[in-house]
């Protein structure tokens, strides 16, 4: 990690290290349209200071990365590495293509959702919640203070270099990128990956199940959820966000007013006995 580090200039690694403490907040301010976006804007805003000397062009980079964001916490500095770095190519570049950093972001979303979970969550937890239960049970009041060291250590030195391995990368990778004309490729490839992670997310998310069946005599003779099973797995819940979509979209309508639209929907639903 430290041939990472000698790459950076004193300047740069003082920006990682903004960053780094305003991560932190990630989660402080999360809204169900767009998770983290408020925080990871928040962070990435003395990267956004420092590359772009023009008002507009600093709007358009606080729009840009105000953009849905949610992905596991330990792994947050090495995303914002990397959208860093594309700013700063943006900022030298002005035909480099804005639309690449939040496909690279969407992209990267989802596995490192998957890694960061599965290592803190699944092994790291575990690992320090039994240790400090063993020592609990020996009478051992540092107990909770060895929890939080080994857990939290770990996390924050993959916090730590995460952010200076995504921008050292992030520079070289977009760099050989552009000499070799892949840039594009690469762009349409993440944009790819992030649809299916969204489209993962609608379908594991979204739920709208029938509960009304054709009864005939006392007797159920056709279950409607199981037919639409047999038509579309999930032909409900793709209609229904692809309704909301719509009416974001094209209708301008309020997110705060669609979340009060299919609070209430589902309610009538469900005493009507339809859900």
């Amino acid at each position: 990690m430290s041939k990472i580090t000698k790459k950076l200039s004193s300047d740069e690694k003082k920006l990682i290290r903004q960053m780094y403490w305003r991560s932190f907040t990630l989660y402080s301010a999360v809204t169900p349209a767009k998770q983290g976006a408020s925080g990871f804007e928040y962070s990435m805003l003395p990267a956004i200071n420092r590359f772009y000397k023009n008002a507009e062009d600093k709007r358009k980079a606080m729009v840009r990365q105000m953009s849905y964001f949610n992905t596991n916490i330990a792994m947050v500095p090495f995303v914002m590495g990397i959208a860093a770095s594309m700013e700063k190519k943006r900022s030298e570049n002005k035909d480099f293509n804005e639309d690449s950093i939040n496909a690279v972001k969407t992209s990267l979303m989802g596995p490192l959702a998957g890694i960061g979970d599965s290592l803190t969550w699944g092994v790291l937890r575990v690992l320090a919640g039994s240790i400090a239960i063993s020592l609990a049970q020996g009478g051992n009041i540092l107990a909770p203070i060895i929890y939080l060291l080994i857990f939290n250590i770990p996390v924050q030195l993959v916090r730590w270099y995460g952010g200076q391995l995504g921008y050292t990368l992030g520079s070289t990778l977009i760099s050989d990128l552009y000499e070799k004309g892949l840039i594009n490729i690469m762009t349409k490839a993440a944009s790819i990956v992030g649809l299916v992670m969204v489209g993962a997310m609608t379908s594991s998310m979204v739920k709208f199940n029938l509960a009304w069946n054709l009864v005939v005599k006392g007797k159920t003779i056709l279950k409607s959820q199981a037919l639409l099973n047999q038509i579309f797995i999930g032909l409900l819940p793709l209609l229904i966000t692809l309704l909301c979509f719509y009416l974001l979209k094209n209708k301008n309508v309020s997110i705060n007013w669609l979340i009060i639209g299919a609070i209430v929907i589902s309610i009538i639903l469900a005493l009507i006995g339809v859900v």
